[in-house]
């Protein structure tokens, strides 16, 4: 039986909010068989759970938060892609603020607390998500135009294209496709930083968004060239960070997804219309385990590699 997953202790960490500069202490921690992963705000009067769900997805302006009510969790997507690259499937995250600490603005750091914290085998099926038919969403057109799409496919891979038509960007690679049957997540994926331009720092910082961003957790770049001083951890290290906060968006979806995502300059509202598409298309998925692991794709039957 290919079986769930979850931590074997737990592990915390401490850092600042990205957007809201707030400090914040994260404690993720063991969870039951088919718990999922839950956000627990545990600085409130009375501790309130918001578990990972895409219709629990309220905003994603520059991020992915979750609510409950008026109780929200915001930029949750590079612990997600750390879950989901580690074939994490219950945790409960504990938060004393209302955002995820950004951390190197990898998810690298994520990555390093989990495979620290042990991860253990549970006794009960590992459920996927398996397209059975495609899902596509789009927006706009011409030079404007985005989309994301869902193809049946046996395994998970992931495929995204870039357009930012900036030097520093276009100088890069654009396209990454990502298999996580062959592929090393923590390798390949994990470290590539979240990016943005001098030119909207004033502009998101009057609106209160990335308040704590800095060239110690981001990739910052002028208009012609990066500013940090030690440069790029990959050639193609913007479209890679596409991909691992895809992994992230998708994981939303509550369980790891058996298909082949595309994108063309897709972000967190497009990957999510995505994942409410798809559920509102029962006919286009089902849920299956492996009662015999030599029957699930390749790469899921072993634990995710460490670095």
């Amino acid at each position: 039986m290919l079986q769930q997953h979850t931590l074997k202790s737990l592990t915390r960490a401490v850092g600042v909010g990205l957007h809201s500069g707030q400090r914040v202490e994260v404690t993720l921690r063991p969870a039951a068989p088919n718990t999922g992963i839950v956000f627990r705000r545990v600085d409130l009067p009375e501790p309130v759970d918001i578990p990972v769900r895409a219709e629990s997805v309220t905003d994603t302006r520059l991020a992915s938060t979750l609510s409950v009510g008026s109780v929200k969790v915001h930029t949750v997507e590079h612990l997600m892609s750390a879950a989901c690259g580690l074939g994490l499937d219950n945790l409960y995250v504990d938060i004393t603020a209302e955002e995820v600490p950004i951390l190197d603005g990898s998810a690298a750091s994520f990555v390093f607390l989990l495979q620290s914290a042990g991860i253990v085998a549970q006794n009960a099926p590992r459920q996927f998500i398996r397209l059975k038919s495609p899902v596509e969403v789009r927006e706009g057109s011409g030079p404007a135009e985005k989309w994301a799409r869902l193809d049946p496919y046996h395994g998970y891979k992931l495929r995204f294209e870039i357009d930012f038509k900036h030097p520093a960007v276009d100088a890069t690679g654009q396209l990454v496709e990502f298999d996580l049957s062959s592929g090393n997540y923590s390798r390949d994926i994990a470290r590539a930083r979240t990016f943005g331009f001098t030119r909207d720092v004033e502009m998101m910082r009057a609106n209160g968004l990335a308040l704590g961003g800095g060239l110690d957790n981001a990739i910052v770049m002028d208009d012609y060239k990066v500013l940090n001083a030690d440069g790029l951890r990959y050639d193609d290290e913007f479209v890679k960070h596409k991909i691992l906060d895809a992994m992230g968006d998708l994981y939303i979806i509550g369980k790891p997804i058996l298909g082949a995502y595309s994108a063309f300059r897709s972000g967190h509202a497009l990957n999510n219309q995505l994942l409410r598409a798809l559920l509102a298309q029962p006919q286009a998925w089902d849920v299956v385990s492996f009662e015999d692991e030599r029957q699930a794709p390749a790469g899921y039957a072993r634990p995710a590699p460490v670095w």
